[in-house]
């Protein structure tokens, strides 16, 4: 059996959904620091380590229809799998994530501007690759940091997951200064309930 795709809505599609009385529940699963740099009103943060580990519990309380934001779309997915998998049904996925609802205009709550994790990503592996690089000037072997380096980035791709992305996710940058638990999550999603 294939698996089915999963369902997505445009920027568009959401806000219409939004102004329906039964208004769907945004997820936002992106880093407790780039949801606090800007997210869309009324969001929930549910960083995505903390969804799949605690995803029964959350879906408990999920009873309508969710959305799934992240900053373009893929942790959304990885979360959507997730959730589905867990037999929530009602999934969204909001196409081409946060960076696409603020190109086009729509409001967000902005707080500290923090890097977002891909930013991040990209400049601790290019980093790593020319210090590397350089360093083989004097040490021959160095290359092989750059290579191993160079396979790491290109199985990210391939497997649409990012080790170093979820290493720094932990970093204490990534983190709010009122962090995300999921007790407290929960606690947002009960009294958010009509």
């Amino acid at each position: 059996m294939t698996p089915r795709a999963p369902i997505t809505v445009d920027a568009h599609g959401l806000t219409e959904m939004l102004a329906a009385p039964d208004a769907p529940r945004i997820l936002d699963v992106r880093t407790p620091a780039e949801f606090e740099t800007a997210h869309i009103p009324g969001s929930y943060n549910v960083p995505l380590d903390l969804l799949r580990e605690h995803r029964d519990e959350i879906c408990a309380h999920l009873d309508d229809d969710v959305v799934l934001v992240c900053r373009s779309g893929q942790r959304a997915g990885q979360a959507e799998e997730a959730l589905r998998d867990a037999g929530l049904p009602n999934l969204h996925i909001l196409t081409g994530g946060i960076v696409d609802w603020e190109a086009r205009g729509f409001p967000v709550n902005r707080g500290s501007q923090k890097w977002e994790l891909e930013r991040q990503v990209r400049l601790v592996a290019g980093s790593a690759i020319l210090t590397a690089v350089l360093a083989s000037v004097a040490l021959p072997r160095a290359k092989w940091v750059a290579g191993a380096m160079g396979a790491g980035l290109a199985f990210a791709a391939l497997s649409n997951t990012c080790a170093m992305g979820m290493l720094l996710s932990k970093l204490p940058y990534n983190r709010a200064a009122a962090s995300c638990d999921a007790a407290q999550i929960v606690d947002q999603l009960v009294a958010s309930r009509p």
